[in-house]
């Protein structure tokens, strides 16, 4: 299940980023990179109907990679622009239960979900690769955070990242038996 995240200031911090040397900025990037290999390591066998599977509360593989596909564009890649482009921007939250609920991520398609995500974090990448170092600095206030810089949204995409690689882990863990085959409810 995907809760509205509520975290305290990301800003009130050193930007964790901003105190690695370029090699160490550039493993960040790597590391941001990683969750598009990690999806298709993890679904990328799965047919379209064992995706729709549900285990409890958690979202099924094809509600995950379209709800990261969403935040991606919608979320991180908004924030990326809006705080490169804008004095002190202001920044929406992206409900992701609400989207997941209004889209209907269950009648998607997995591997279009993958590509998407795979898209619009190669772009947002792109975007932090461009990015000078007086820009990390730039600041603004996001909806249900507080105040944040340029410099704390990588960190927070892989933070993001880490929670769902847990949640991904969990589910696959539960959904294979010792044979192979999937097990779960199709709630």
């Amino acid at each position: 299940m995907i809760p509205p995240t509520k975290r305290g200031s990301a800003a009130h911090g050193p930007l964790k980023h901003m105190l690695l040397p370029p090699e160490g900025q550039q493993q960040l990037l790597d590391d941001l990179a990683s969750m598009s290999s990690f999806l298709a390591e993890r679904f990328g066998v799965l047919s379209e109907d064992d995706a729709r599977l549900r285990h409890g509360d958690a979202f099924s593989p094809v509600e995950q990679v379209w709800h990261l596909a969403d935040l991606e564009r919608e979320g991180f890649g908004v924030r990326i622009e809006r705080l490169l482009n804008e004095d002190d921007a202001l920044l929406p939250d992206f409900d992701g239960a609400q989207a997941a609920e209004r889209r209907k991520y269950r009648e998607k398609s997995l591997r279009e979900g993958m590509r998407a995500f795979a898209r619009a974090r190669q772009d947002n990448i792109d975007a932090l690769a461009r990015v000078t170092p007086s820009e990390w600095t730039r600041r603004g206030e996001q909806q249900g955070i507080g105040p944040v810089s340029l410099g704390d949204i990588p960190i927070m995409m892989l933070e993001h990242d880490a929670g769902h690689r847990d949640e991904i882990n969990a589910w696959c863990a539960h959904a294979v038996r010792q044979d192979g085959h999937l097990v779960g409810d199709a709630r």
